[in-house]
Order: structure tokens, then C-alpha cells, then sequence
């Protein structure tokens, strides 16, 4: 597999030698635009890096309406296995929104590298930390601010998915209705004429 360290290095480091070892882990995948690639309440192992593309984890509320919890965009992780599992099995749906290359690999063997290399375990547990505070930057932000200043954050945390994504997505991510974002967008595009 080509060094990976220019896909998972970015945000949090990890040096040439310590690629190389969790390179012999993992694989790459590709999924084509709308294909769950993780299911709620089926077993799931592994971990997931984007290499190209967007997914979003979503689940079904209580009417069958599908509420975006978070989108992944490349040279990101998609959320920890420990974070959206329960005894191994999946507490939310992994789409795929545009076609997508994932590097792919089991969670099991993530934690024997761990034990032996002091690296990784410092990487893991970044990479785990940042998505746990992303998820509280996200829960407080819904908590404290208004529709139209939970869009400009959106905004500002994924600057270019507004235009590449369904804008229903967003609004159950934002957790407003596609008739308010639309509004909202018209009102904020009218604040910059």
C-alpha cells in the first residue's frame, strides 16, 4: 500500500516508521454515493480514515426520519468504533454522500499495535479525543445557539459542503427543517448583498 502518513498524518501526527507499521493493517475500499457502509445493530469491527469523499453517520428517529449526527470529510477519521458502537454492533447507519475511498481496518488489531507501539497508542488516543470533542463543541453549540448562528458555524467547521451535500442533511444536522434553512440561507445571502 502507498505510505498513508499524507492521509492520517495531517491533523495528527504520526511519524514515517509508525505509518509504515499501521499501514500493514489496513486496506483501502471504495463505495459508491448513497451506500450505508455500516449498519445500525450489525456487528461492526473496524475503523474507518477518508481517503476521498463525504460520509455522514445518521440514525432513524421514532417517524423514519433520517437525523445527521456528523459528516467526514478527506484525510479525516470517521468516528471511532468505541464511539458509535455497543458490544460490537453499530448504534448508527456510515453513508457514503459522494462516491468515497476509505483506508479500512480492524479495530482489534488498532489496539494490538497499540500495546507495542507507544506512537500509535499517543495517535489513537488524539484521533479518539478529537472526536469526543468535537461531539461536545457540537452538543453545546445546539444547546446555545440559534438556527442561523448553528449555520454560520457550520460554515465555518465544513466551508465547502453546503454546495456538494442534499441541504436536508445539513438541516437535520443543524436540527431545523429544510423550510428554515432555506430561509435562513436567504436571510444571511440578503445580510451580504
Amino acid at each position: 500500500m502507498k505510505d498513508i502518513s499524507s492521509y492520517i498524518s495531517n491533523k495528527f501526527f504520526l511519524s514515517h516508521c509508525s505509518s509504515k507499521i499501521l499501514s500493514e493493517i489496513m486496506d483501502i475500499v471504495s463505495f459508491e454515493k448513497g451506500t450505508n457502509f455500516v449498519e445500525k445493530d450489525r456487528e461492526n469491527k473496524m475503523e474507518y480514515w477518508i481517503v476521498e469523499g463525504i460520509c455522514r453517520s445518521y440514525f432513524l428517529d421514532n417517524f423514519g426520519a433520517e437525523i445527521t449526527l456528523s459528516f467526514f470529510t478527506p484525510n479525516k477519521p470517521v468516528s471511532p468504533n468505541v464511539t458509535r458502537t455497543n458490544a460490537n454492533h453499530s448504534i448508527l447507519n456510515l453513508q457514503a454522500i459522494t462516491n468515497v475511498r476509505l483506508l479500512i481496518f480492524r479495530n482489534e488489531d488498532l489496539m494490538n499495535l497499540m500495546k507495542e507501539h507507544k506512537e500509535i497508542e499517543v495517535w489513537a488516543n488524539a484521533v479518539l479525543q478529537g472526536e469526543l470533542q468535537q461531539k461536545v463543541a457540537k452538543e453545546i453549540n445546539q444547546n446555545s445557539m440559534n438556527a442561523k448562528e448553528r449555520l454560520i458555524d457550520f460554515r465555518d467547521q465544513y466551508s465547502s459542503l453546503e454546495n456538494l451535500i442534499p441541504h436536508s442533511y445539513i438541516s437535520s444536522y443543524l436540527g431545523i427543517t429544510n423550510v428554515s434553512l432555506s430561509r435562513i440561507r436567504k436571510e444571511i445571502a440578503r445580510n451580504y448583498e
